[in-house]
C-alpha cells in the first residue's frame, strides 16, 4: 500500500509552490491569531532553510518520505522542532497542499510557455521578413 500512496518520486518538483504555499498558510494563521508572531516567524525561517536545501540540491529525501508535502512537513520540524512545525497544518488538509501546490505550479508553467510562444512568434516574424 506503500508504494501505492508514495508519489515523491513525481510531486517533489512542486518542492517550490508547496514551501511557498505553506509561507502563505503560516502567514493566515499568524494573521487569524492562530499562531503567534514568533511561531510564524519561525516557520518562515525554517521554510526558506527548506527552500534553500531544495534549491542548492541538498535536500535528502528519506524513503519515509510519501510525497513533497510529508518530506517538507518532516524537514520543517527537524529545523524548527515539532511543536511548533506541527501546527503549520492546523486546519489544512492535505488536499488543500495539493491543490494549491498545482495552481501556482500550473500559473508557473502556463507563464513559461506563453514566454516561449512569443519568443517563438518573434522569431518567426522576423524570418518572415526577410
Amino acid at each position: 500500500m506503500s508504494k501505492f500512496n508514495n508519489s515523491i518520486a513525481y510531486d517533489q518538483r512542486l518542492w517550490k509552490e508547496d514551501v511557498e504555499g505553506s509561507k502563505a498558510y503560516a502567514e493566515a494563521l499568524k494573521r487569524a491569531g492562530i499562531i503567534t508572531p514568533q511561531e510564524a516567524d519561525t516557520i518562515r525561517r525554517g521554510l526558506t532553510e527548506v527552500e534553500h536545501e531544495w534549491s542548492s540540491g541538498k535536500f535528502v529525501v528519506t524513503r519515509d518520505d510519501e510525497d513533497i508535502h510529508s518530506a517538507n512537513e518532516r524537514r520543517l520540524k527537524e529545523i524548527i522542532g515539532h511543536e511548533i512545525g506541527g501546527k503549520l497544518h492546523t486546519g489544512r488538509s492535505r488536499n488543500d497542499q495539493v491543490a494549491t501546490d498545482l495552481r501556482l505550479w500550473t500559473r508557473r508553467a502556463v507563464a513559461a510557455l506563453i514566454d516561449h510562444i512569443r519568443h517563438f512568434i518573434s522569431i518567426a516574424c522576423g524570418r518572415a521578413e526577410r
